[in-house]
C-alpha cells in the first residue's frame, strides 16, 4: 500500500505537466515519502509519548501514611494500641481482633485479661494457650500483629527530618539517626541524649551518647538498642555552653 501511494506521488510530481523540479520541492517529496512509509513506527511512538506516566509512590512510614509497609518480625515486642489477630485452631468463638489496651492487657473469652506488652506473638500464644487448658483440650492457639501503633520513637533536634518515626523491627541510635536524614551542619555530636521512659513507674531514664565514641573509639555499648517512646535529642551548637 505504501509504495503504490509513493508511486502515485512520484507520477503526480514528474507528471506530463512537466513541473519544475526546485530543491524545496524535491525535499517536501522525500519527507512526505518518509511520513507514509514510517507512518505506522510514528503513529506507535506518539501513542506511546500520550500515555501518562507512572505516579510515584510514597515511601517511609508515617510520612508515607502507609502502615502496611511495617514489617513485622519474629522478635517484635508487642506494645499498646497494636492489634492483635488471635486464632484458636477450630474454635472461632475464640477467635478474634483484639486492640492492646493502655494498660498492656487484651481481653479474651473464657480467660479474661491477659498482659500482652513486653511479648513476642509467640510469647504470647504460649501464655493463652495455657490458660486455655483449663478449658479446652490441647488448645493451639496463633497470634498475627496485624497493625502496629506502639513501636515508635522521636528524633528531635539538628537532624535533617525531626519528627516520628514508626520502626520496623530492632532498631539503633545510629540506624535512627541514619532515618532521620543525618546530622545537619550544626549539630553536635558528642552530646546526643536519650530520653527514655522508666520502667514499672521508675522515673524517666537519660542516657547521653558520644557518637564519635561509637564510630571512632570502642564505645559500642552507646549504640542503643531503641525502645518504643524513646526520644534522641541533637543539640545545636548554640545549645552546648558548656564543653
Amino acid at each position: 500500500m505504501a509504495f503504490l501511494i509513493i508511486r502515485t506521488l512520484a507520477t503526480i510530481f514528474h507528471g506530463r505537466h512537466r513541473v519544475v523540479q526546485r530543491p524545496s520541492s524535491l525535499v517536501t517529496l522525500w519527507m512526505v515519502m518518509f511520513l507514509v512509509v514510517s507512518g505506522g513506527p510514528l503513529k506507535a511512538y506518539a501513542e506511546k509519548l500520550s500515555e501518562p506516566l507512572p505516579r510515584p509512590q510514597s515511601v517511609g512510614g508515617e510520612r508515607g501514611g502507609d502502615k502496611s509497609s511495617l514489617v513485622v518480625t519474629p522478635d517484635y515486642i508487642i506494645g499498646p494500641e497494636d492489634v492483635l489477630d488471635v486464632s484458636v485452631w477450630k474454635n472461632t468463638d475464640l477467635s478474634r481482633t483484639v486492640v492492646v489496651r493502655p494498660d498492656g492487657k487484651i481481653s479474651l473469652p473464657l480467660i479474661g485479661d491477659v498482659v500482652a506488652v513486653g511479648m513476642t506473638a509467640t510469647q504470647l500464644a504460649d501464655v493463652i494457650s495455657d490458660r486455655l487448658r483449663e478449658y479446652k483440650e490441647n488448645p493451639q492457639v496463633s497470634i498475627v500483629v496485624k497493625e502496629i501503633n506502639s513501636y515508635a520513637i522521636y528524633v528531635l533536634g539538628e537532624v535533617a527530618h525531626p519528627g516520628k518515626y514508626p520502626l520496623k523491627s530492632k532498631t539503633t541510635l545510629l540506624q535512627a539517626i541514619t532515618l532521620a536524614g543525618g546530622f545537619t551542619p550544626t549539630a553536635v555530636r558528642n552530646k546526643i541524649v536519650v530520653f527514655r521512659f522508666g520502667e514499672n513507674g521508675q522515673k524517666d531514664i537519660k542516657i547521653k551518647v558520644n557518637y564519635d565514641d561509637i564510630i571512632l573509639r570502642d564505645g559500642s555499648s552507646q549504640n542503643l538498642v531503641l525502645a518504643p517512646g524513646d526520644t534522641i535529642v541533637i543539640p545545636s551548637e548554640t545549645m552546648v555552653l558548656v564543653p
